[in-house]
């Protein structure tokens, strides 16, 4: 009798559970976003009769019901915690931790999309560049794993090749290495994207290459973004580390900049603090992704103009090379069809400069 009477208590709670989560689905409270994950959650489908026989409403519920679930982000980090520590994975949803600094394991070396790549890049200069004149140059921004990988037994795509297949298959372009002029302490703890405030070394090897002047630690203020930040791996990897801060490097020259937006038609500064309440506070560095761009000195002692292909690594480099410049056109082909650059662009022997990600170069599906 007590053994019975045991189960049934037994049961009745895992009842009362499965009940209480099955009504918190349904009428508790619905979160729009996920922070850590800077995405939007999945709200509850349309209940209706053509949703239902469908299949779709069903569907749809099951994707909701894992956006929703209670605690959700409390029960990601218990799991990342558990896989990590307890069953000894050396990473957590491809993310793993070396010295506190978070990194992706991004390997093999994708050589498909580094063709592809190179093949975007030699479109955009058979089209638009072959015959302007143009001094053109190409830079890889490494991403963390350059540093991080190998010297903590992760397994590192093949740089050196990477590197290889670029210079060789872009000989009209100068190959400017900047990776020595950069540490896995230089990129944010846990994102992405290098840490502005620590790219004068690199930004110095850019300028030199480019003839222009380099930027002198004095000419800026540091400049601290008073949000907290947390990057792109920190929900991906689920694991608990602490936010950062980011720091912009302002200047009375950057002050005088405008830059305008060829996708909203708006006029703003480099450093956009209207970007402040976005999900990601790295859109403060020329407001984030945009097609195209144009940045304006007009206390510049030149004429002279540039234009750079980037992606969003570019974003907190390019600031660091407008003192060399009047124009500065920044440009991103994952939004913008390289068929389309003439409409915008008015090529006539403007320095050139292609600085991508190693991130990009690996997958680089997303170029058009």
């Amino acid at each position: 009798m007590k053994e019975n009477r045991k189960y049934l208590l037994g049961a009745a709670a895992v009842l009362a559970v499965w009940l209480g989560l099955a009504l918190f689905a349904w009428f508790g409270p619905k979160q729009e976003v996920s922070v850590s994950e800077r995405r939007k959650l999945d709200q509850m489908p349309e209940l209706t009769a053509e949703n239902v026989l469908s299949g779709n409403f069903m569907t749809d519920f099951e994707s909701y019901s894992l956006d929703q679930f209670p605690l959700r982000d409390q029960f990601r980090q218990l799991k990342a915690l558990f896989h990590y520590y307890c069953l000894g994975q050396k990473d957590n949803n491809g993310i793993y931790i070396a010295g506190g600094y978070a990194a992706k394991v991004e390997y093999p070396l994708d050589e498909k999309s580094v063709d592809y790549a190179v093949s975007r890049f030699q479109n955009v200069y058979d089209a638009y560049l072959k015959d302007t004149g143009s001094k053109i140059y190409f830079t890889m921004a490494p991403d963390k794993g350059f540093y991080l990988a190998q010297a903590n037994g992760y397994p590192a795509m093949d740089y050196a090749l990477l590197q290889e297949k670029i210079t060789s298959g872009l000989p009209w372009a100068s190959y400017v290495d900047i990776t020595s002029y950069l540490s896995g302490t230089d990129y944010y703890r846990t994102d992405t994207h290098w840490r502005q405030e620590r790219l004068l070394p690199a930004a110095g090897a850019l300028c030199r290459a480019l003839g222009i002047p380099e930027p002198k630690e004095g000419d800026y203020t540091p400049t601290a973004v008073e949000k907290p930040f947390y990057g792109v791996y920190y929900g991906q990897a689920a694991l608990p580390m602490e936010p950062e801060t980011i720091y912009y490097l302002q200047s009375d020259l950057l002050r005088g900049c405008t830059v305008f937006n060829y996708e909203n038609n708006k006029k703003t500064q480099v450093y956009d603090l209207d970007k402040l309440s976005s999900r990601d506070l790295y859109d403060v560095f020329l407001s984030g992704a945009a097609a195209l761009l144009t940045i304006e000195n007009p206390n510049a002692d030149t004429d002279r103009e540039l234009i750079v292909f980037r992606d969003s690594f570019g974003s907190s480099m390019v600031p660091l090379l407008v003192q060399g410049y009047k124009t500065v056109t920044v440009v991103d082909i994952r939004y913008l069809m390289s068929s389309y650059l003439g409409n915008f662009i008015d090529f006539h022997g403007q320095d050139v400069l292609f600085l991508y990600s190693s991130l990009i170069l690996n997958s680089s599906s997303t170029l058009k």
